[in-house]
């Protein structure tokens, strides 16, 4: 494998554990019974994806990973997290 494919698939690699790392944020938080509608999480949920698009615009720009998958490590956070949001919800409705 080439040096530059092997910085490309660290890069993405680096990127989607990112990702991961929100995914986990936000389901301790909704564990610890923060409301999802609570400003203290939507401003952490923000900041977190604003910092991971940053990043995956950096890797884009330094060619390190292609701008459709870096769309598509964000699209697949957001559907993980409106999942956890969904279910999240669900579960308030069912405690009622």
């Amino acid at each position: 494998m080439s040096a530059e494919k092997q910085l490309s698939k660290l890069a993405y690699n680096q990127l989607d554990k990112d990702a991961d790392r929100i995914l986990q944020l936000i389901e301790v938080q909704m564990e610890n019974l923060t409301m999802p509608q609570c400003p203290v999480f939507e401003e952490v949920l923000d900041t977190q994806m604003f910092g991971l698009s940053k990043e995956i615009n950096f890797a884009v720009r330094l060619g390190l990973v292609d701008a459709q998958d870096g769309r598509d490590i964000l699209d697949h956070l957001e559907v993980e997290v409106s999942k956890v949001h969904e279910a999240y919800m669900e579960k308030e409705k069912n405690q009622v």
